[in-house]
């Protein structure tokens, strides 16, 4: 990489790694292995830098974490069932806080398989359209459309700390 190039990845690196890392907690429900999917996109992008700098490199980075982490749940082929009255605890919390509501939002996700969950962060937290959701995890609108409806049924069943957190009606 040339210098300019250098530096204008690491401008690029520096204000995307973040959002990156939230979407790939959200997509893992696990800080370790989203670090690791992020940071092997980080360098997928930096290999192709040069190419993706002009064009939308958070947009290609995002796609890598989408479907690594995919690729990472088709291999293994487990999913983390958590069992609703041991994640949600006694009842259904008052969220009062930032770190509260991060709390109730990751154990709704885990309710989700994974690709319900992923469908979901990349909708609703990286407010990607049904048709780049289905780009960024390869598959069709159709099967987008599905999981989401599917994957919101399940948290409004399966989840309702998260009306309490949204002040939606029970």
């Amino acid at each position: 990489m040339r210098d300019d190039d250098s530096d204008g990845f690491t401008a690029w690196a520096a204000g995307a790694e973040r959002q990156l890392l939230r979407s790939a907690v959200l997509l893992t429900g696990d800080l370790h292995r989203a670090q690791d999917l992020v940071q092997e996109a980080m360098v997928k992008v930096a290999m192709r830098w040069p190419r993706l700098r002009e064009e939308q490199p958070t947009a290609y980075a995002r796609t890598i974490v989408a479907r690594d982490n995919v690729s990472w749940w088709r291999r293994r082929r487990h999913e983390v069932v958590v069992d609703p009255a041991t994640a949600a605890g006694s009842g259904h919390p008052s969220v009062t806080t930032d770190a509260e509501a991060g709390l109730v939002v990751r154990r709704a996700l885990a309710r989700l398989t994974p690709r319900q969950r992923a469908v979901v962060v990349l909708r609703y937290f990286d407010d990607l359209t049904e048709h780049e959701t289905a780009e960024v995890l390869g598959i069709a609108v159709g099967t987008v459309k599905s999981q989401n409806r599917v994957a919101l049924a399940r948290l409004r069943d399966g989840a309702p700390e998260l009306l309490d957190l949204i002040g939606g009606p029970r």
